[in-house]
């Protein structure tokens, strides 16, 4: 059987971070390893991570890209699993990762959406339908593949071994998951499962600050590279990935 490792990167996010461990308590599959990576937190994050059974790592580096790194780096499983501190998964959340990763032995990576709780309903169906479902509508043109989204997915650990030294690991003013989607190697095969969910923050939308930080990052994510890592060599390299494997010339490629 495969082990798991559940990484949760956590900023001054005490009361978000109880709730999220007590969730992954309640796992009917329960994590081989759960990892809280301390951002230089001046609350109580350690200590409550500590009192639920969590392994603390630390990561002085301020920023969620540092932190994730730092905590993807520190994982024994199999495969790891990724959580943001206030993501609260329902009790079937692993059982159905090791399932989808077991039952799909092409798939390399498995992610799903986010329900917003915390803000008005319309503020959670309008973040869920253009906000959550517009970055897996759109990102597979850009990218050649599904995204992952960084609040809910898992991927083999030899994934990220191979990808770590890829990504723009120390900067702070990008998009994780969204870098590491952009620096795959284009034979990893993600697997998008919609109804693999997990309940997650209203709070990125609480301001207009905020929300026009986020496409900042997503713009500045997204031209990394650029012109090199444009659109259309990407969807080339992963069409001569498909090629080979169905043993077809891989010609123009």
């Amino acid at each position: 059987m495969m082990t798991i490792s559940v990484v949760i990167p956590c900023y001054n996010d005490a009361a978000f971070l109880q709730a999220c461990l007590a969730a992954l308590a309640r796992q009917q599959r329960v994590p081989d390893e759960v990892i809280v990576v301390d951002n230089a937190s001046t609350d109580a994050s350690a200590e409550v991570a500590l009192s639920g059974g969590a392994r603390v790592v630390r990561a002085t580096q301020r920023g969620i890209w540092p932190a994730a790194a730092a905590g993807y780096d520190a994982a024994s499983g199999d495969v790891i699993a990724r959580l943001d501190a206030d993501s609260v998964p329902p009790a079937d959340w692993l059982a159905r990762i090791e399932s989808a990763l077991a039952e799909s032995p092409g798939s390399d990576m498995v992610t799903g959406p986010g329900d917003f709780y915390g803000c008005s309903p319309l503020v959670a169906w309008l973040g869920g339908t253009f906000y959550i479902g517009g970055y897996f509508f759109w990102m597979p043109f850009w990218l050649g593949h599904r995204p992952v989204f960084g609040s809910n997915f898992a991927m083999h650990r030899a994934v990220w071994l191979e990808a770590r030294l890829r990504v723009h690991r120390d900067r702070d003013d990008i998009h994780d998951d969204l870098d590491l989607s952009m620096n795959l190697s284009p034979a990893v095969r993600v697997r998008y499962d919609p109804t693999l969910r997990v309940a997650i923050s209203g709070r990125p939308f609480d301001s207009w600050s905020a929300i026009a930080r986020r496409a900042r990052w997503g713009g500045r994510t997204l031209l990394q590279g650029w012109p090199e890592n444009n659109p259309w060599r990407r969807h080339a390299a992963r069409y001569a990935v498909r090629r080979r494997r169905a043993g077809r010339p891989t010609i123009g490629c």
